[in-house]
């Protein structure tokens, strides 16, 4: 059996019937063993590796009710092809999920354990502004050992492999002289202390839990923007700062309505009849329908602009407005009378029936100003 086809649960060193957290307990126990940055292992890289990829598999019930049932083949033809990380990707990858590196340091902001999460929202809910609840795997602090990580009444004493110091050095040579490199201890985390007895509830301290949490969406939000809410992220390992939540914001297309900054812009059709004529039609904006009037002899590409209409300027004062498109059908059927009757208009035209004022691309300014 090569590598690639050894099995994930012995991989991890966990049983098949084991839940979500004991597998990601079991990934994050090897994966600091195993990083080459800090393991003697000869094997080190390749069998982090292997460990990451069945975590990848083994985390996600799709797929692993897939590996379940039909085993690697399974994975094959299901079109399943494990992630490329590099050794870098992936720790970043175990930072975003337990708030730390691979190291167990707890040093800068890049350290901390902020999260990431999504939402969508209506055009319409980003002009009124919105709470919304999302769901997010967190790391709270246990409860058991009051997020110490020491199993209640037991001691806690120096770290044997960096005898206290909390760091390790790493000493390599090349031809421009020698380079040291420090890193946290992964055993004790950079504390320096480790305990005898680690709390049977928790991992350093901490729990994954799934949590809901509220968003308030302001008035006014663009596509793509991100809201901090500051200390809603991972608890802090062993009482340090817990981390922030950042929300990115993703507004739907709306079928009604096109954006551009403050300004909202839509489209109204009428048809030849009415626009020579003149008619007040109902029109959608983001606060509900208005009627507007349109005068006779109304031309395509005409704009109406419905002030104060558009979206909020966000943390400021003010909206923008709502331009509207004219748009005339031309009839593309018509009847043995209908052309009858068009035929008779025609030949009662002059010049001045169809006078100019304001050229296409005059309007078509005007629409965007």
């Amino acid at each position: 059996m090569s590598t690639t086809e050894r099995d994930y649960y012995e991989l991890l060193e966990v049983s098949r019937d084991a839940d979500e957290r004991e597998i990601k307990k079991a990934f994050r126990r090897l994966a600091r063993q195993l990083h080459p940055d800090v393991s003697e292992v000869p094997d080190a890289e390749v069998r982090f590796r292997e460990v990451s990829e069945a975590y990848e598999v083994l985390s996600n019930p799709e797929t692993r009710q897939l590996y379940d049932r039909y085993g690697h083949a399974g994975l094959r033809s299901g079109g399943f092809s494990p992630s490329h990380f590099d050794l870098g990707d992936l720790g970043d990858l175990f930072s975003t999920f337990f708030g730390e590196d691979v190291f167990g340091g707890r040093g800068g902001r890049g350290h901390r354990a902020d999260v990431a999460a999504a939402v969508e929202i209506e055009l319409a809910e980003a002009a009124r502004g919105v709470t919304k609840t999302v769901s997010v795997d967190l790391a709270v602090t246990c409860e058991t050992c009051a997020g110490s990580g020491v199993k209640p009444g037991t001691p806690v004493v120096t770290c044997r492999r960096c005898g206290g110091a909390g760091r390790l050095q790493q000493i390599s040579r090349s031809v421009f002289g020698e380079f040291v490199r420090t890193a946290s201890c992964p055993e004790c985390g950079g504390t320096g202390r480790v305990a005898e007895q680690p709390c049977e509830d928790c991992d350093d301290g901490r729990r994954v839990e799934r949590r809901d949490v509220e968003v308030v969406v302001p008035p006014g939000i663009h596509d793509g923007q991100r809201i901090r809410l500051t200390g809603a992220g991972h608890a802090g390992v062993r009482g340090g700062r817990s981390g922030d939540l950042y929300v990115g914001v993703r507004i739907a297309p709306d079928p009604r309505f096109a954006r551009e900054g403050n300004d909202v812009y839509s489209q109204v059709d009428l048809t030849v009849v009415e626009a020579a004529l003149g008619k007040s039609v109902p029109v959608e904006t983001l606060d509900g329908t208005v009627e507007l009037e349109f005068e006779p002899g109304t031309q395509p590409g005409d704009v109406k602009v419905l002030r104060g209409k558009g979206m909020p300027v966000l943390q400021g004062f003010g909206r923008g407005d709502q331009r509207v498109l004219v748009n005339v059908l031309v009839p593309r059927r018509l009847t043995d009378e209908q052309r009858n009757l068009l035929e008779q208009f025609e030949r009662a035209t002059d010049d001045d029936t169809y006078r100019r004022e304001g050229g296409f691309f005059q309007k078509l300014k005007s629409a965007f100003r």
